[in-house]
Formats: C-alpha cells, structure tokens, sequence
C-alpha cells in the first residue's frame, strides 16, 4: 500500500531535521580552544603587577588590579560578551541565548593575587573563560541559556565577590581594610562597584542554571600521578581554633626539670598529637599548627604560656568535629602529664563544606573522556568562590596540574597543553549543560 504523499513529506523533513540536529552535534563535538591564544592572554595579563621575582603582586584594589581588570574586559568584548560591572565589584560578561525564559549558565574565576603570588591562580580559569565564550562567538554557536563569563572581585581578600552574590557581605566585612591599603568598602568603589547597593548583586536558588570554575589545583596529586584532569568533588571546611597552654614560668637554671610546667614542652607534645590523631584517622583530612608563640619568650626563662593555631580540613562538618574532639582527648592527657591547663577557643568558621552537584561531576567527567583526557575525583582543599556559588545554584570545578603542586609564589606553574585541556573540558561542560541535563 502507498504511503499519501504528504506523509513522506513529514517524514522526509523529520529525517533531514534529525540529521541537521546530528551534524550540529558533531560540529559542536569537534569545537577546540586555542592553547596558543590562552598561553599569550596569561603572559600579557601577568604584565599587571609584576614583580621581580617572575610572579605578581596585584592584590585586590590596587592600581594593578584595575589596569588588569580593564585588560580582561577588552578580552570580554571581543569575545563578542555585553560587559557590566555589579554592584560588589563583580566582573560580569554577558552573551544571550536562545531562550530568554532559561537562566545563564556562569563559569569564571578571579584575578587578584596575593602579595608576591603567581601567574596561574585564578588567572587561568578567567582566560579559559573567556576562551570559551570567544570560541563559541567565532563559531556563530547561540546557546539555548545565556552565559556569563563572571570575574569575582577580592577573593584572595575572603571571597568577597561571591560573599556578595549569595547575600553575605557583611557591613563589618565592608570596614576590613585589604592589602591594597583600602577598606573593602572603597576598593569596592575603586574598581566600579557600589558597596550601598550590594543587594543589587545578589542572585537566589534559580537564578543561575549551573556555574563551572576552571582552576589550577594548587596542590601536588595531578603532577605527581600524571593525571590530566581533576574533577572536583567538593570543597573542604576550614575550621580554626586558638590553643591556649598555661604552665609556670620559672628561672631556667635553678628549676630542676622534674619541677617544670613548661608551656612550650606541652605545645611540642600538642604539635604531634596534632598530626597523629590527623595522620591515623582514615580519609584525606588535614590538620595543621601554624603559628605559635611562647611568653615570656626569654632564653633563660621556662616559657609560662603559649598561644598556637589550629586548623582542620575536611569535606565533611562532622569529621572536622570528631578530629576535634580526638586531638581535645590528646590535649587532656598532654595537661595532666606536664602540670599544664590547654584550652581551645574557636576563631572562626572560615568556611563549611561544600560539595559539588553530582550531576556536574559527572558532566566534566564525560566531558573528560570523551575528550580523550585522563581524570581523577578529588577534594579541593583550598577555598574557591565555588564554595558560596555552591550554595545557591548547581556547581562543578575543573582542576588542572600546577608543576611541582607550587601555588601562591612567583614558581607557581601550568603548562600550556593542561591549561587548553582544562578550558576544552569546561567548553564540552557547558555545551552539555545546555542540552538541557540539569534541567
């Protein structure tokens, strides 16, 4: 029996539409950054505040911080992005989709640095941004959600930009005065932002359909076990506490040592119970003394008090609260075996865990594979801006090697095959975002 001729008509024009949705995919599966373009735009973004060590110094607020912020804009509009500067400061480029009733999808970093750091942290997931945008604009490829390169302003300073997104600026946080010698309410004034309408900044659950931040790992494992991608699976807690030891300080030369209740012995005791306790718990925590001082601080005087640091680190709140609680039973027995009284004082809660969206998790990875790129899931133990976006829209990080897992000083290093590899996975990541995974 013959078909009606509008029948095959249908059909016919389903199956060219089918196939016309199949070579858009493969067009769209062979799209690739360019690592020529990425490794220029680091060295020249590396020009703002640099020092002679090889790094850079463009702390957050300062003059080098604007002239780099108005270089990454110029990259912005040519990467064919609408640029527009937040009321906290916030870089934010903007390309629309297809579907104004789809809400963007975010990936970016930041550009400041600490005092004498590198040329990678945070710069490398901005240009790969960036990257991305232009090689989606130079291929004419309209998503169906808008995309926002985002730029946030100060998080070396204590994320101040994504503290702002989520709501959480405070005004004591706004009198913080930073490295560049302003408070953070004038440098957010400085670089374009109006910190009295900090409101104006803030984006709620659903405001943002999944944000990606391209990182360098800062850390070790990617180098050291030749693994090309690190998928991230979480942020860790930080928790700090100040130990306080109270012993007697006596003449060094006429107190027998049987008699002493020396301080800073009992902090030596601590110190090791410290990275027992961390090092003998199963999981990847860390636990840390940092800084100590001991009064009356005179070589010929038993020191009668000393004041440390602690710092836990975990992806999980819980876990940081039972290594607590275990190096607390150390410090029991360490005060009745030296004669001394060790108390801890919370500092603050710098950060709680943030997990990532599985769902992105498994999106990069994909991405990774498909790519033909090694990977691995890992834990950040730094702190990104991711943490807060974390909290009010689906995130995923992306992490690339830094040589020798130097970070934070003038030989923080990646190379320029893993800097494309980490901006051509965040590329795939968003295309497949797009097609509507999370929705």
């Amino acid at each position: 029996m013959k078909r009606p001729f509008f029948v095959l008509i249908i059909a016919g024009c389903c199956a060219l539409l089918a196939s016309e949705g199949f070579a858009q995919m493969a067009r769209l599966d062979r799209l690739r950054v360019s690592q020529d373009r990425i490794e220029a735009r680091i060295k020249a973004l590396s020009r703002f505040g640099a020092n002679p060590e090889g790094g850079v110094s463009r702390v957050a607020f300062s003059e080098a911080d604007i002239q780099g912020r108005e270089y990454i804009m110029s990259l912005m509009r040519e990467a064919g992005l609408t640029v527009l500067i937040d009321a906290a400061g916030n870089i934010i480029g903007r390309r629309e989709g297809r579907r104004n009733d789809l809400p963007p999808i975010m990936f970016g970093s930041h550009i400041d640095s600490v005092p004498k750091g590198g040329n990678y942290d945070g710069d490398v997931g901005v240009i790969g941004a960036i990257e991305v945008a232009q090689v989606l604009y130079e291929n004419k490829v309209v998503l169906d959600h808008p995309i926002e390169v985002i730029v946030f302003s100060d998080e070396e300073g204590g994320l101040v930009g994504s503290r702002a997104i989520i709501g959480e600026l405070s005004e004591e946080a706004l009198d913080v005065v930073s490295h560049s010698g302003k408070s953070i309410r004038e440098g957010i004034r400085a670089i374009g932002g109006d910190p009295d309408r900090l409101d104006t900044a803030r984006r709620h659950k659903g405001d943002i359909a999944a944000f990606i931040e391209l990182h360098i790992e800062q850390g070790s494992i990617l180098d050291d076990e030749g693994v090309q991608i690190g998928v991230v699976e979480g942020i860790v807690g930080i928790n700090w506490w100040e130990v306080t030891i109270e012993g007697f300080a006596n003449h060094a030369g006429t107190t027998p040592m049987n008699k002493r209740r020396d301080a800073l012995l009992a902090a030596a005791h601590m110190i090791i119970g410290v990275n027992r306790v961390v090092t003998e718990t199963p999981g990847r925590q860390v636990g840390t003394v940092g800084r100590i001082k001991a009064e009356p601080g005179a070589p010929n005087v038993i020191p009668g008090k000393v004041g440390m640091s602690l710092e836990i680190r975990d992806l999980s709140a819980e876990k940081i609260q039972l290594l607590f609680r275990a190096i607390q039973s150390e410090a029991e027995r360490i005060a009745r075996q030296t004669g001394t009284k060790i108390t801890f004082t919370p500092i603050d809660v710098t950060a709680v865990p943030a997990p990532t969206d599985e769902r992105v998790r498994a999106i990069i990875a994909e991405s990774a594979e498909k790519l033909g790129l090694s990977y691995k899931f890992m834990p950040s133990g730094a702190g990104h801006d991711a943490q807060d976006m974390a909290r009010i829209a689906p995130t995923g990080m992306i992490f690339i090697p830094s040589v020798g897992g130097i970070s934070h000083s003038p030989k923080e290093y990646s190379r320029p095959e893993d800097m494309a590899n980490g901006a051509n996975v965040l590329l795939h990541t968003v295309l497949k975002l797009d097609r509507g995974v999370l929705r």
